[in-house]
């Protein structure tokens, strides 16, 4: 847990753009709400070793949002029975079904399509906000936190030990 926070607090603080990180966190959203074996997560993977993100803000993003996906699963079930037996999209659907690769992407599954739509509405709006919180972060917090007598105690702790050997 010690190691973990570190890690976290080691992204936070170093000097990688903030949109670097938010990205990571967005496309780990995207894949860690969603079931692991799903075709759309083949396409999150080449996008974050494509795009410039932080791998490793992306990684710890990724188990994060994969313990909340377990809590979420009924919203993302409800969701997603109210796309698919949407009158709308029935044409849609039906077409999708016929072809072979888009059946394997596992649309028809009420969690995959809830849980893929949340992300994707989410996407934005998230990558926005965790800019801004890392931003905020870095110029208020930080430097406020670093002249607390807690922090200047906890400096000598064990914590800040594993967060100097990670750096």
């Amino acid at each position: 847990m010690l190691t973990l926070l570190a890690k976290c607090l080691k992204i936070l603080n170093s000097e990688i753009e903030p949109g670097q990180i938010s990205l990571a966190l967005c496309f780990s959203m995207l894949m860690g709400l969603t079931p692991l074996f799903s075709l759309h997560n083949v396409f999150v993977l080449f996008a974050v070793l494509f795009i410039r993100v932080n791998l490793s803000a992306f990684l710890l993003g990724w188990g994060m949002f994969s313990l909340m996906a377990y809590l979420l699963d009924p919203l993302f079930h409800s969701l997603g029975l109210i796309v698919l037996s949407a009158p709308v999209f029935q044409g849609l659907f039906t077409i999708l079904y016929n072809i072979p690769i888009a059946r394997v992407s596992g649309f028809n599954n009420s969690i995959v399509m809830g849980s893929l739509v949340f992300s994707l509405v989410l996407f934005v709006p998230s990558y926005i906000v965790f800019k801004i919180l890392i931003t905020r972060y870095r110029v208020d917090l930080l430097s406020w936190v670093q002249k607390v007598k807690l922090v200047q105690i906890l400096k000598t702790s064990k914590l800040f030990s594993i967060y100097e050997s990670l750096s």
